[in-house]
């Protein structure tokens, strides 16, 4: 009886799994690693960031003389 319901469990189990991973890529799209395009950049990087401020910066900034 013990082993009957220890096989019982082992089924249940990995038809949940189961389920959960069609349901999962399903609602996903059925996208997978392979079919991921390229992360775009959120921002510019810095190099550029640095050029697009130019003198500007520099001028605005103004540090008092110590004493």
């Amino acid at each position: 009886m013990r082993r009957l319901e220890q096989v019982t469990a082992l089924v249940v189990a990995a038809g949940l799994a189961v389920i959960s991973y069609w349901l999962f890529f399903s609602w996903a799209g059925g996208g997978g690693v392979r079919e991921r395009s390229a992360p775009k950049p959120a921002f510019a990087p810095s190099d550029q960031l640095m050029e697009s401020k130019g003198s500007t910066e520099s001028a605005e900034i103004k540090v008092p003389p110590s004493p």
